[in-house]
């Protein structure tokens, strides 16, 4: 099994930043793709970033060139680097990981790619 545990959510006035953490543990070698997906109130789970095993991202229209993932192996750490944030940007932010089991993905940035997941992190934006 794979645990992740978000951190770095917050409040934040718009315009501002902020950095989201995801610490993974267990067997994160039977892991390929990671991402950052956000629902807001009375929406459904969007995907905002994906990373690939070899670095490789993928983002969502409305977040591209305001945010930036990236990933420490080192660390099993996951990060989502956010600026220019906007109010339509507030949700809960969720880490989650693919099963390398189930190979490339089709669509990084979709919800049922991804088999692991955090228990999420509050973004507020105003």
């Amino acid at each position: 099994h794979v645990q992740l545990v978000e951190s770095g959510g917050g409040s934040v006035r718009a315009g501002g930043s902020l950095r989201l953490s995801c610490a993974a543990s267990g067997y994160i070698s039977r892991t390929n793709y990671m991402g950052w997906f956000r629902q807001a109130p009375g929406k459904e789970r969007e995907g905002v970033a994906a990373i690939g095993t070899v670095g490789t991202t993928t983002y969502a229209d409305s977040v591209k060139g305001r945010f930036t993932i990236s990933k420490d192996g080192a660390k099993n750490s996951l990060y989502l680097q956010m600026n220019s944030l906007k109010p339509e940007d507030t949700a809960v932010y969720y880490c989650a990981a693919r099963p390398r089991i189930r190979g490339v993905p089709q669509n990084e940035l979709s919800y049922s790619e991804y088999g692991y997941w955090g228990q999420g992190t509050q973004v507020t934006v105003s």
